[in-house]
């Protein structure tokens, strides 16, 4: 048989490899709510303008509601054999209220309806992952409040370079997401307009007013092309690229937090609530979650490559190709959620074994850039001669088996011979750190008050 809601143009049904290629109700069923919503929006507009009678949008707001009770708890039966979430919906809505169903569809398309109900998931996911994001950065703002003052070692290439705080650490990351959010708000804000009376791709001939269905659906205005607007998934990609972003530094994250947690390092520990353990090996805490979380950028990157490598050869208008941005779209969004979910459990229950932080911040002469900098202070010694000097003091703590602070005076005369006992000031590690004054830069004062400005903009 044809498909009823479409067939009249078509003699005979669509083979069975036919139906399995072009359903998508599979997947874009959750975008029910979006599409009565859109509905609704639509009906009102068609009443006021006079195209359909205010008794039939009445009804049709009356069964949509249905429909929507109807899904939400669990009762409605979607049918492959009516293709997507918009065929459904209209379907039972016909069995419902009868022909008045059949004059919600006037003056759009399914183009500018899928536009609109991915453009409106879209934009909850954004807003959804925002405050997620805030959460986050809540979670590791309050660790740097709790931390401004313990010492651990700074890494570049993974080596310890200077001495840091586990605050400062963790302010690193809030700065991170905060740039996450910004790009999610700028997507949100180019996103947020109307698609809907596009209709195919060339608009309608009924006076149809797209302001009011814009301003009912909370966009700012109406999108001004409508062979764009059909053919537009930018607003998906820019959010997925968003959030590919935001998955790298979860990751990054989440590998410090695989490396910090072992035997090795025992920088932090984790809670039972995000570790398991081993089905051969007692001894055993794995951090699964933090693993988990790192390789969840390969399945949201793939999602931007997939959708972008779908849009690059389609021509204007729409193409059937556009009904594969959703499943790789979903998927990342959900991965996306969940990532920062157990992130922010992660943090908030780790615990930070200070001792063993600052015993690696002490070691692999991690205060030498403090000795070169008292050279050039207190001995008015050229930098570069400073730094030269304090490379063969560095040379000869290694050579007799001691760090810095360790290094007799009379050693460390006979490299310079006027450095004095004064020295010695600034080659703890919690000197070296409370130096560091500059704007940004890893003071225990510093972080403090950055984590306070963070806490009171998150918490605000």
């Amino acid at each position: 048989m044809t498909n009823k809601m479409w067939g009249g143009r078509f003699q005979s049904g669509p083979d069975a490899i036919m139906e399995e290629i072009n359903a998508s109700i599979g997947f874009d069923k959750r975008l029910f709510a979006q599409d009565i919503a859109g509905s609704k929006a639509h009906a009102a507009m068609l009443a006021k303008q006079g195209i359909i009678s205010k008794p039939d949008a009445a009804l049709i707001r009356k069964g949509l509601d249905q429909v929507q009770a109807e899904i939400e708890a669990g009762a409605f039966t979607f049918s492959r054999a009516l293709e997507d979430v918009h065929l459904n919906v209209e379907s039972r809505l016909k069995e419902l209220i009868g022909p008045a169903a059949g004059r919600l569809h006037t003056a759009r398309s399914r183009n500018d309806q899928v536009a609109l109900d991915f453009r409106l998931y879209v934009r909850d996911t954004v807003d959804r992952l925002d405050q997620q994001l805030k959460a986050l950065q809540l979670a590791l703002a309050e660790k740097a409040e709790a931390h401004a003052a313990t010492v651990m070692p700074g890494f570049t290439h993974l080596q310890v370079a200077q001495p840091v705080t586990f605050g400062h650490h963790m302010l690193a990351y809030v700065e991170m997401l905060a740039r996450d959010r910004s790009r999610l708000a700028d997507a949100r804000r180019r996103m947020n307009e109307n698609p809907l009376g596009a209709a195919a791709l060339a608009g309608t001939s009924f006076p149809i007013d797209r302001h009011m269905t814009a301003a009912a659906l909370g966009f700012d205005r109406p999108t001004r092309n409508s062979l764009d607007t059909v053919a537009d998934r930018d607003f998906v990609l820019e959010t997925l690229s968003a959030c590919a972003i935001c998955s790298m530094h979860l990751s990054r994250l989440a590998e410090e937090i695989v490396i910090w947690s072992t035997s090795q390092f025992r920088f932090v520990k984790l809670s039972d609530r995000f570790t398991t353990g081993s089905s051969i090996m007692p001894q055993k805490r794995n951090p699964d979650a933090a693993e988990l979380v790192r390789a969840k950028p390969g399945r949201i990157i793939g999602a931007l490559l997939s959708l972008l490598t779908v849009m690059k050869g389609l021509p204007l208008a729409y193409s059937k190709d556009m009904q594969e941005d959703k499943e790789p779209a979903f998927d990342a969004f959900d991965n996306m959620s969940l990532a920062i979910a157990a992130t922010t459990g992660m943090v908030r229950d780790m615990v930070p074994n200070k001792d063993e932080m600052r015993k690696a911040a002490a070691a692999g002469f991690s205060t030498a850039t403090d000795l070169a900098d008292w050279l050039v202070r207190t001995l008015k010694i050229p930098f570069r001669e400073a730094h030269h000097v304090t490379g063969s003091l560095v040379a000869l703590a290694e050579k007799t088996g001691c760090d810095l602070p360790e290094l007799p005076i009379a050693a460390m005369q006979s490299v310079e011979k006027r450095i004095t006992r004064d020295v010695y000031k600034v080659l703890t590690v919690e000197a070296s750190a409370a130096s560091r004054t500059s704007f940004g830069g890893t003071s225990p004062r510093n972080v403090a008050r950055e984590a306070k400005r963070w806490l009171k903009l998150l918490k605000g």
